[in-house]
């Protein structure tokens, strides 16, 4: 069983090839989610639907496609997606939270970080948290079906183990089998680069969704690549969320290509900007071996300007850089609590966002220390 999942579900699944979203069809998806959570299993959904929201709330009103038409429609229709689920998910006492991005929230470092934290801490209250893109200030969603995409970024951002695509389709196919006869269902696709007549048969778009199949495999590229596995299968297929995540071979599953803890740490190596360092004493440098987080008491120095969410490289007496990680801490920030006790990070700036300086989940240490000075 999968410890943590990510489930994106499409407009086309939610409505059922309608005009107007399906309560049944949430009914059924809340269920299994519930489910799912009440195995261990954390989960986050991603959800379009939106749109197709907002045109059922207005009485499907004939708009033009330019896309503040379609903004206005995902701002009518969010409220109502968001009652829906909050009204399916009540039956079953299990609390969720909304939660709106856009794909540069979890691409810029500054806010890679506070995204992180609020997911991981619904997670850890068991609460289900429910994505989708801020249409309302991004056009890349309405444009492209981002919202595949997004769902990639939001499993590589909480390190899931698996990401579960529902859509109107089996899965991929080796080519379009609205087209060709021949077209036979892809199991699975395990080499590292996905042949090109299955991009070929991804490429047409569904008639509800904004993206269709190729966003669907736009983000299977890009969640294998993070470290995540990639399901794509049928929304409609009964229990379809239970049963890929019992480990059943339903649709088209995509193995990641590395593991999780290797994309995180190529993520954290390869942002560094050269500048921005910290020295740290000989106490702090012994616990980081020990595999510890750099708290601000260790902290001797600070070196450059970096904003909290960028590379840190972490040096020692000597100058020798021992480890890379993730600042909790902008640098101004850090020179006021540097040196000091965890408990009084509040005192001293006002606020806190945790004890440390680098969380050992966001630290790399490095094999052989180097100098950096």
């Amino acid at each position: 069983m999968y410890q943590r999942i990510v489930v994106k579900v499409g407009t086309s699944t939610l409505t059922g090839g309608q005009p107007s979203l399906s309560v049944e069809r949430i009914t059924d998806l809340v269920q299994q989610l519930v489910a799912l959570r009440h195995t261990g299993c954390q989960v986050v959904l991603v959800s379009s639907g939106a749109i197709a929201a907002g045109r059922e709330r207005l009485g499907q009103p004939l708009l033009p496609k330019a896309v503040p038409a379609k903004q206005m429609l995902a701002a009518v229709g969010q409220p109502r997606l968001m009652a829906l689920y909050d009204r399916s998910f009540e039956q079953h006492a299990q609390p969720v939270a909304q939660v709106l991005l856009t794909r540069g929230d979890l691409t810029r470092r500054r806010s890679y970080l506070n995204a992180r934290h609020t997911l991981l801490a619904l997670l850890d209250q068991q609460i289900i948290p429910i994505v989708n893109e801020n249409d309302t200030v991004s056009t890349e969603e309405i444009r492209v079906g981002d919202n595949d995409n997004l769902s990639a970024l939001v499993a590589n951002l909480v390190e899931a183990d698996l990401l579960l695509l529902l859509t109107d389709q089996a899965g991929l196919f080796s080519a379009d089998p609205r087209t060709n006869p021949h077209a036979q269902l892809l199991h699975e696709i395990s080499s590292a680069e996905i042949p090109a007549a299955v991009w070929e048969a991804a490429g047409a778009n569904g008639a509800q969704g904004t993206g269709g199949m190729l966003t669907k495999l736009q983000a299977a590229g890009l969640a294998r690549q993070s470290g995540v596995a990639t399901v794509i299968a049928a929304g409609s297929e009964p229990q379809v969320v239970l049963r890929v995540a019992r480990g059943e071979a339903l649709g088209t599953r995509l193995p990641a290509l590395v593991s999780a803890l290797e994309s995180r740490k190529r993520y954290i190596l390869s942002g560094w900007d050269g500048q921005a360092r910290v020295q740290v004493d000989g106490g702090a440098a012994a616990a980081l071996a020990r595999g510890s987080s750099l708290l601000p008491v260790g902290v001797a120095a600070v070196h450059g300007e970096f904003e909290r969410g960028d590379t840190l490289a972490v040096l020692d007496a000597a100058g020798h850089e021992l480890a890379r990680g993730l600042a909790n801490y902008a640098a101004n920030e850090l020179r006021i609590i540097s040196g000091q006790r965890s408990d009084q990070i509040t005192a001293l700036l006002g606020y806190e966002y945790g004890d440390e300086v680098i969380h050992r989940d966001h630290l790399v240490l490095l094999a052989r220390p180097v100098s950096a000075l």
